[in-house]
């Protein structure tokens, strides 16, 4: 595991997601932490306020390099597997990084309306440090 994916573990859509990415990656890569641990945000001095610009990606090694929102979510697409060459055109055409981020940010910041919030905080088995529990009551 090189990176912790911190994500909106109440979002129905940021949960499925992150499940779609703990089977593709079986915790080989990334460790995930629900925004709403507040614990362990406190540890990496990120507040709960921060989470609202979207998901983050923290680099294990070096935890003062991060990404946050659309950024975020390129970035793990290009640690993925050949994600690199999609990621790469992705940012090639004229205009769509700049389209990307606006739909992000549209999803993010209406995510609860179009997909719903979930009534327990969703709790990945490849958490940071192996011992979360599956779901946490709101």
């Amino acid at each position: 595991m090189s990176y912790y994916v911190i994500y909106d573990g109440n979002c129905n859509l940021c949960v499925t997601l992150v499940q779609l990415l703990e089977n593709l990656d079986q915790g080989k890569l990334f460790a995930y932490v629900p925004m709403q641990d507040e614990k362990t945000l406190l540890h990496w001095e990120i507040a709960p306020e921060d989470g609202e610009m979207g998901m983050i990606l923290i680099d294990a090694n070096m935890p003062d390099r991060r990404w946050q929102g659309s950024d975020a979510a390129e970035e793990i697409g290009r640690l993925l597997p050949m994600g690199n060459v999609f990621v790469d055109l992705y940012r090639a055409l004229p205009g769509m990084k700049w389209m990307g981020d606006r739909f992000y940010e549209q999803i993010r910041d209406n995510r609860y309306t179009l997909f719903g919030k979930r009534g327990n905080t969703y709790q990945s088995q490849f958490c940071t440090d192996g011992s979360c529990p599956k779901e946490v009551s709101n």
